[in-house]
């Protein structure tokens, strides 16, 4: 998995602080998380390819987290684009978004397929062979998801020098990855562990913006190898949590540490704090890997 932020700042965007958006590539797929204003042009500045984007997951209607789609939606339109898109948000998107092309008469010349979300427990929104997305209910001034997103156990690895050994033919090699016992050129049954190792294990990604402290997301996230957690605010400034419905540096530590997650990226830093060092060090009181994200920067994992 590789993660790009393109933004990681709440509220209103600045010139080096752009608003959320990233940009998850697993599997072959290059998933869009949010889109905050600007995005495509950070789309640009950090060279993805965003023509390979077919799938973009919207956590809630915040502008800070949506705004951008309409612009990106008709570049696409612009540059001609024949792909699908599916977009994946709150109930509302598709009115938000339609409207805006209608009264802008500029209709898409490709589909535009929006699933949008109602409910409060978790739901399997997209699936194939290799990845899922799951949405994870979170609790915001508005209803929000985050997104936990799956690889699935990948094929066994081919000893070939203990297969070859064994005798058995190349056209098994492919049985032999999916987990079979084979027959080898003598007739004798071939166990599959005797001639592959085990694959890599599947990696995971929990993308939590913006809630306040849940608990209850513990266990849906629960040894995710990368966790984004938003940290609106630091502990000085935690009487404002409630009423914004935002988290602490040291609660997404907090719920980091009780999942046994590999590592939390920080984010959606409030503009009011000028080093974001401060973030990690807060974090860092509770849970140990921690790493912020910042405009432009990825993560491999």
């Amino acid at each position: 998995m590789k993660l790009t932020i393109l933004g990681c700042h709440s509220a209103t965007p600045r010139w080096h602080a752009h608003p959320t958006a990233q940009v998850l590539e697993v599997q072959g797929h290059l998933f869009l998380i949010d889109c905050g204003e600007g995005t495509q042009v950070q789309l640009r500045r950090f060279k993805l390819k965003f023509s390979r984007i077919k799938h973009i997951f919207i956590s809630h209607l915040h502008g800070d987290h949506f705004y951008g789609l309409i612009g990106l939606i008709s570049t696409f339109r612009l540059l001609g684009r024949e792909a699908d898109m599916h977009i994946y948000g709150p109930e509302g998107i598709k009115e938000a978004i339609t409207l805006q092309l209608k009264l802008g008469k500029s209709w898409t010349n490709f589909n535009l397929f929006f699933h949008e979300l109602s409910s409060n427990e978790p739901q399997l929104i997209f699936e194939d062979s290799k990845v899922s997305v799951t949405t994870i209910p979170l609790n915001h001034r508005v209803y929000t998801n985050g997104f936990l997103i799956q690889e699935k156990p990948g094929e066994r690895k081919l000893n070939i020098d203990a297969a070859v050994k064994a005798k058995v033919d190349k056209s098994y090699f492919q049985k032999l990855k999916q987990g079979f016992n084979v027959e080898n050129r003598d007739g004798t049954e071939i166990e599959n562990s005797q001639v592959t190792l085990d694959p890599d294990p599947p990696r995971s990604y929990a993308y939590c913006s913006d809630t306040v402290y849940a608990p209850q997301i513990i266990p849906q996230i629960k040894h995710v190898t990368a966790l984004y957690h938003e940290s609106t605010f630091l502990k000085m400034h935690q009487h404002l949590c409630e009423p914004t419905k935002h988290s602490t540096a040291a609660e997404a530590a907090s719920i980091a540490k009780q999942a046994e997650v590999g590592t939390l990226i920080l984010g959606h830093y409030s503009g009011r704090y000028g080093d974001l060092e401060l973030f990690r060090s807060e974090a860092q009181e509770i849970f140990t890997a921690v790493e912020l994200a910042e405009d432009g920067k990825e993560f491999f994992f």
